[in-house]
């Protein structure tokens, strides 16, 4: 048990020194060493990436956070989901998981769909899912403040409770973004997408016809390589 202790004060200790990494520039020079041979550096990434994904998921099977996130998603009107520079990678790639299964899934990518438009017409049934990573986005942050201003439910993905997001958030989805690299892992952020969807679509009525619809269309427009199928045994 208290081997258990010190390993957790310690891995507790390392994460608070590495949130003081604040910038790329910071971490690479306390991270990369030139002299590390290739090999080595792989087994710390390795290493580090497996941490942060465990701690992440051993603290969000506790807190229910993910399944009531996935709640407010569903019961939504409009599913609304953003982010800004490497976050906006993360937006992507949920929306695109959600809109297979949802309806009315909406990238706010500041083209298509600003933000402006967006806070025009806020109703109590919508929900804005916002990625919000340190160093924090000021355009994210405003966003995400006067979504909820204006009445409508606030899903936060951040690495950080104190992130300044989380005190307004209806739901608060945190990650951990441990790394060995001079990045911040986007591993668990990944997997939170991944989980996120997963519940959602799990409980979402019609996600089977979608799906179905879904792949006669794809097959329609003729969108997928048509090879054999993967381990499918060669014809003749």
């Amino acid at each position: 048990m208290k081997a258990n202790k010190s390993l957790s004060a310690a891995t507790n200790e390392e994460d608070a020194h590495d949130r003081t990494l604040v910038s790329p520039g910071e971490r690479y020079g306390e991270r990369i060493r030139t002299n590390v041979s290739a090999e080595a550096l792989q087994a710390r990434v390795i290493e580090a990436e497996t941490r942060s994904l465990a701690q992440t998921f051993d603290e969000l099977s506790r807190t229910g956070d993910v399944p009531r996130a996935a709640a407010l998603i569903l019961g939504a009107r409009r599913r609304y989901i953003g982010g800004q520079g490497k976050a906006a990678a993360y937006a992507e790639l949920l929306g695109a998981d959600l809109s297979a299964t949802l309806s009315n899934v909406f990238l706010v990518d500041g083209r298509a769909l600003t933000p402006l438009t967006v806070l025009t017409d806020v109703r109590a049934s919508d929900v804005l899912v916002v990625f919000s990573m340190r160093r924090y986005r000021e355009d994210t942050v405003r966003f995400g403040e006067l979504f909820r201003e204006s009445g409508g439910q606030l899903v936060v993905i951040t690495d950080s409770a104190d992130a300044p997001l989380a005190a307004v958030a209806s739901a608060l989805i945190r990650v951990h973004t441990g790394s060995a690299s001079y990045a911040d892992s986007p591993t668990s952020v990944a997997a939170v997408c991944h989980l996120l969807s997963t519940l959602t679509t799990a409980s979402a009525k019609g996600a089977r016809r979608r799906l179905s619809v879904r792949d006669r269309f794809g097959r329609d427009l003729g969108l997928y390589h048509a090879g054999p199928a993967a381990g499918a045994e060669p014809r003749g």
